[in-house]
């Protein structure tokens, strides 16, 4: 007589077998489930983190106001992302804007092209520069999100002004409450298309723990939140890799968000002070 639970000729006995059959039977459903709930999760997170953010509840601004600001487009003129020259040879955009936002792969410099003192995308107007060299911070990752910065080297100088960029490790303007403005060619809301004109909003900093609670993989070193609890005005689709600039400095770049100005969702920025020393480094 075999003792209860012993192996059978099978090597399992068969009420245990039996166990296992309702065991995977229930497994399988519940791990494509939260499959489902992941990939619906990482979709309704825009980059602004998926290179399709946007400036919501804002104004037009005319390139005199920002001359520094710059569309970044592919070779064919299409308009993918936001950024700001922080020296006549440099600048600076979300890391997230440096690859395919389909298969992830890195967009080959070649195919990058820096446009400045154009407000309307539609037009001809301003000067068009080539990428001569990407350097994307080695830590990014898609799905964490951290470290969303990179550096666009131009085959030439513009004839733009830099933006100054924020000290390394300055505190100061990412106090709650301070308020900073975004530039950016992005949608107006989240079911609308890109605006194709530049456009500006004001919105406050608000503390880390805030942003925690609305994003719980919220790093305080790498990023910062900014908007309204009661949201209407915000980045969106297209603002990606924009500039947020206090005090005539440019202290981060659109990042990422849940949605576009919803309500206790304010939009991800990166903290470029935690970057500042090594983008001084590439603009030597």
């Amino acid at each position: 007589m075999r003792a209860h639970g012993g192996p059978s000729r099978g090597g399992v006995n068969r009420p245990l077998r039996r166990r296992l059959r309702v065991l995977v039977c229930c497994l399988v459903p519940l791990l494509w489930a939260v499959q489902t709930t992941a990939v619906v999760q990482a979709e309704s997170m825009t980059g602004r983190g998926d290179a399709r953010a946007r400036i919501v509840g804002g104004t037009v601004t005319a390139p005199e106001a920002a001359p520094w600001a710059v569309a970044l487009t592919d070779s064919s003129g299409a308009h993918f992302c936001g950024g700001a020259l922080v020296s006549a040879r440099e600048v600076v955009t979300a890391a997230h804007c440096t690859l395919d936002p389909t298969t992830g792969a890195a967009r080959s410099a070649t195919d990058i092209r820096v446009v400045l003192d154009r407000r309307d995308l539609r037009t001809r107007k301003g000067e068009v520069i080539a990428v001569e060299r990407v350097w994307r911070h080695s830590r990014y990752e898609h799905f964490t999100r951290g470290d969303d910065v990179a550096v666009l080297t131009l085959r030439s100088g513009a004839s733009a002004p830099p933006l100054k960029l924020v000290d390394a490790g300055e505190r100061k303007r990412y106090r709650p409450g301070t308020t900073g403005t975004v530039y950016g060619w992005g949608r107006t809301a989240e079911s609308e298309p890109t605006s194709q004109v530049l456009r500006s909003v004001r919105v406050p900093v608000m503390s880390n723990f805030r942003c925690s609670r609305a994003y719980p993989g919220f790093d305080r070193e790498s990023m910062f939140c900014a908007g309204y609890p009661e949201g209407g005005k915000d980045a969106c689709g297209g603002d990606s890799g924009g500039p947020f600039v206090v005090d005539g400095r440019l202290v981060g770049l659109v990042s990422y968000g849940s949605g576009c100005a919803r309500p206790d969702f304010p939009g991800v920025y990166t903290r470029l002070s935690s970057y500042a020393a090594r983008i001084r480094d590439l603009a030597r």
